[in-house]
């Protein structure tokens, strides 16, 4: 028998939404099998969670699981009186059991298909498939088209929705496997793999990463172009910048479905020439001021 959803994910009954994605997600990133290479233990709790939340993320399955018309794997619970003897694809047959008195099930099945024991055609939807797709990391941030292969052979182009995180499910309907007694076929629900970025760091909506600049540009200030992912920008720099100072970009981070976008920070880190240069190390020689500020005065209590 299949655990309880609400279980596996650590969540109550009543949780919402939004409770039952956040759970979905920090157990999904503990257990995904690219941080736990050939431990099978991991990797049969990561389908048994993902299977929970698939159920419950779909309002749908959920309402029903809670009335316990489906049951934890997403199947139909039988209802009633009576059993299957000898079923064909799409055939139900039943026989009643002994008389519940003349209200019983037995006299509606009776007066519906005649005698004490009958045939009802029924369909079940195929079951959803899963898989995972890796999408590099400005695709997933600025939304784009993937191409995905089934286990049937098809090739289906799949449209990545803007600020897609790692462990988004996009469901393609239909495209499971086929249902029975011509029940409708299954889904198949595409987990995203999000690659990591070599520059950029994804917080939400927001986007940062640090930005090399020279010496001179610091002290002086300056217009330096910096990448975003949303294309490279003017940046400017203002005069007597440090290494740690921090500049926001509006609207050139993550973008959202409305078009719009979060912000990009950019943390400046202050480079010096990769060779000595003797003009600077005379200037700074002869720099009284220099010599007069204490840059580790802030640690004196560490």
């Amino acid at each position: 028998m299949a655990k309880d959803p609400y279980a596996i994910l650590g969540v109550p009954r009543t949780a919402s939404a939004e409770e039952i994605k956040a759970a979905y997600r920090k157990l999904a990133k503990k257990l995904h099998p690219d941080l736990n290479p050939g431990d099978r233990s991991a990797e049969a709790r990561f389908k048994e969670v993902s299977a929970a939340y698939d159920l419950l993320s779909d309002p749908e399955k959920r309402r029903r699981y809670d009335a316990g018309e489906i049951d934890a794997e997403g199947q139909e619970k039988p209802r009633g009186p009576f059993f299957r003897d000898r079923p064909e694809a799409g055939t139900f047959r039943w026989r009643s059991g002994p008389r519940a008195g003349p209200s019983g099930l037995e006299d509606l099945f009776e007066d519906l298909f005649g005698g004490e024991a009958g045939e009802v055609r029924f369909a079940f939807p195929g079951e959803d498939i899963r898989l995972r797709l890796t999408v590099p990391f400005l695709e997933a941030v600025n939304g784009g088209k993937a191409r995905v292969t089934l286990p049937s052979g098809d090739v289906i182009d799949l449209t990545i929705p803007p600020g897609a995180e790692d462990g988004t499910i996009l469901r393609l309907r239909g495209k499971g496997l086929p249902g029975i007694g011509g029940g409708p076929p299954g889904d198949a629900l595409v987990e995203l793999a999000v690659e990591p970025h070599p520059l950029f760091r994804r917080e939400g909506e927001t986007i940062r990463y640090d930005l090399p600049v020279s010496l001179a540009e610091a002290v002086l200030g300056a217009k330096v172009e910096a990448p975003t992912p949303a294309g490279p920008v003017m940046l400017t720099i203002p005069p007597g910048s440090n290494t740690g100072t921090v500049l926001r970009l509006r609207g050139r981070g993550v973008a959202r479905a409305d078009g719009s976008r979060g912000d990009c920070l950019v943390t400046l880190k202050v480079v010096l020439p990769p060779k000595p240069d003797r003009e600077l190390e005379e200037f700074l020689r002869r720099w009284e001021a220099g010599k007069r500020y204490d840059p580790r005065a802030g640690l004196g209590g560490a």
